[in-house]
């Protein structure tokens, strides 16, 4: 049956109509979409999501806590776990950690005497090499810090964080009770073993907790150039020069005097001395102050004072750092790079730690901020952090040792050997130094 031709031509123009209705559409679907896709970003990728791990030790670890969301805004995906232990602990395992290369995180802490150890060791990245290049960012950091973690042969271990420039904290009531002044305290060192005889004949309080808290800051100073606190840039041994020989007479006659309490650091008897008046004054680093205010001694606020060590003497005592173990995973060494440049140059970073920790900052650019004039309530409104900042401005840069640990602990015990003992000086100190040569290059 055939078809009516005026049908088939409708049908013609029906289909030719619809095709080309179809290819319009799709043409237009097609422009609409390109315009979609250019008015939309394009996806930006996500990094990986990676955990770096930090080692820390207490008041440290804390800081680094506080970090963690400021750096979540730069990184999301990006966690950070922070494993804490006690200060003797954390750097137990460190040592282990670097010898074995097991259980190492991405970025360690060091407090300042471990430092010098573990640079000789070859366990930590050179921070002076690409990737990092320290170098250029050193201008920006407190130079004898920087130059604390710097090996003998130029490599740099570690970034400083916080230092300990060393300072007078002293009791100003015992002080006024015993008719004594400031300026007795700190007009030199033997003026200040005779300001002890006269508090403690007036108050019974003990002018040291311990006899080695007087030769732990007169060793550290009139270091010359070159020199460390326990050898020089050649290794040789500097136990028995002077200023080894006069911090041991003076601790000796602070004991002969009965002027120390015999008590270590943070014992559980340092700390009631302190709450109990019985500890008239502590040679230490700015970060005392902090301490005693936040959770050894609140309850004295008001009765302490900061001043400059005796005989305008400067040191640094104690001191923090981060540094990367080169056996990490290469694939968060950048990041943790970076985030150790974030916790130890941000301004933003360091005074929030300083603020909250009492870290005195390592970066020189926040040594303008206004938080260094404010008085501080707990030392009787004094502006000490000034005090502080000039003595950090004088302190001359020591070389470090892989031996220093080891050194200070020979020290420590020829020193109670004099002091319990009996034991002479030069014996003791050539006996020390004799010690030490032998491990002064293994």
């Amino acid at each position: 049956m055939s078809r009516d031709p005026r049908s088939a031509a409708t049908a013609r123009r029906f289909t030719h109509r619809w095709l080309l209705s179809l290819a319009l559409g799709t043409m237009l679907l097609h422009v609409a979409n390109a315009q979609g896709t250019a008015q939309r970003p394009a996806p930006v990728p996500r990094e990986p999501r990676i955990t770096l791990t930090v080692a820390a030790f207490p008041a440290v670890d804390e800081i680094v806590k506080a970090a963690i969301p400021a750096w979540k805004l730069r990184h999301p995906n990006v966690d950070i776990k922070v494993v804490s232990r006690q200060f003797s602990d954390h750097h137990t395992a460190m040592t282990t950690a670097l010898s074995t290369a097991f259980y190492l995180p991405d970025v360690m802490a060091l407090e300042v005497g471990y430092v010098g150890r573990f640079a000789q060791g070859g366990g930590l990245e050179d921070l002076s090499k690409p990737p990092f290049e320290i170098g250029k960012l050193a201008a920006r950091y407190v130079p004898y810090a920087l130059a604390q973690a710097t090996s003998r042969k130029g490599a740099v271990v570690a970034a400083p964080t916080d230092i300990g420039p060393g300072t007078l904290i002293y009791r100003t009531d015992l002080l006024a009770k015993a008719g004594v002044s400031e300026a007795e305290l700190t007009r030199s060192w033997e003026s200040y073993v005779a300001a002890g005889v006269k508090m403690k004949a007036a108050t019974g309080a003990y002018l040291l907790a311990h006899a080695r808290d007087m030769k732990d800051i007169v060793i550290r100073t009139g270091i010359q150039p070159g020199e460390g606190l326990y050898f020089d840039k050649d290794s040789r041994v500097l136990v028995d020069s002077p200023r080894f020989v006069r911090a041991f007479e003076l601790a000796r006659e602070v004991r002969r005097n009965k002027l120390d309490a015999r008590v270590s650091a943070w014992s559980n008897e340092w700390s009631e001395g302190f709450k109990r008046g019985t500890l008239a004054t502590q040679l230490s680093g700015a970060w005392l102050a902090g301490h005693l205010n936040n959770w050894l001694a609140p309850g004295t606020r008001g009765l302490w004072r900061a001043a400059q060590l005796p005989e305008g003497a400067f040191a640094a005592y104690g001191g923090t750092f981060f540094a990367i173990p080169r056996g990490s995973p290469p694939a968060s060494k950048q990041l943790a790079w970076e985030l150790i440049q974030m916790l130890t140059l941000e301004r933003a970073m360091q005074m929030a730690a300083f603020k909250s920790q009492d870290a005195f900052p390592a970066a020189v650019e926040t040594y303008d901020d206004p938080f260094f004039e404010q008085p501080i309530a707990f030392l009787g409104g004094q502006q000490a952090r000034v005090l502080w900042r000039d003595a950090t401005r004088r302190i001359h840069a020591v070389d470090v040792h892989k031996q220093d640990a080891f050194a200070g602990e020979v020290i420590d015990t020829e020193l109670d050997k004099v002091l319990d003992r009996g034991k002479d000086i030069p014996t003791a100190l050539a006996d020390a130094k004799r010690l030490l040569q032998q491990r002064a290059t293994r």
